[in-house]
């Protein structure tokens, strides 16, 4: 699993995170999408990498603006019993 974030500068409400939420869920097969207003970012969690350069242009597209985006490994964090 990949997690992909992006700042994204120009969201002020939760309008503007399901505009954004919308348009990645449209061009990306992903597993979980999540936006914020508040700390300016999206967060995209998919099973195979994400092109970044269409994320961009994807986000960009929906009026707001990408400063910055950052991939990393993912692995679900979920309560355990039993810490391996």
């Amino acid at each position: 699993m990949i997690k992909v974030t992006a700042n994204v500068d120009g969201m002020m409400c939760g309008m503007c995170e399901a505009h954004v939420n919308d348009a990645v869920r449209a061009a990306f097969n992903v597993k979980k999408v999540t936006s914020s207003h508040s700390k300016g970012t999206t967060e995209v969690i998919s099973e195979e990498p994400v092109d970044e350069e269409k994320l961009r242009q994807t986000i960009e597209a929906t009026g707001y603006k990408v400063t910055g985006i950052q991939t990393e490994p993912y692995e679900k964090k979920g309560f355990s019993l039993f810490h391996k």
